[in-house]
């Protein structure tokens, strides 16, 4: 085989080498960003914020009705 064939593959396979190890080192410092942001919790205390506001409006809902239906039979 000739050597600058050799010389060539050798640079092709180091440089992909060091493009993945970059793309991989910037996946875990994306995921670690992504694991120490509050956005997460911040989503978390909302969605529980919007279940309890949920619940407390059903609950206001079914007690108006109840109070209507109270009062039409009473009449």
């Amino acid at each position: 085989m000739n050597v600058a064939k050799i010389h060539d593959g050798l640079h092709i396979k180091t440089f992909w080498e060091k493009k993945i190890n970059s793309g991989s080192q910037h996946a875990e410092s994306e995921e670690k960003r992504k694991n120490t942001s509050a956005l997460e919790k911040l989503r978390d205390e909302w969605t529980i914020r919007l279940d309890h506001r949920t619940k407390h409006l059903k609950k206001l809902n079914d007690d108006v009705r109840k109070v209507k239906v109270e009062s039409a039979d009473q009449t």
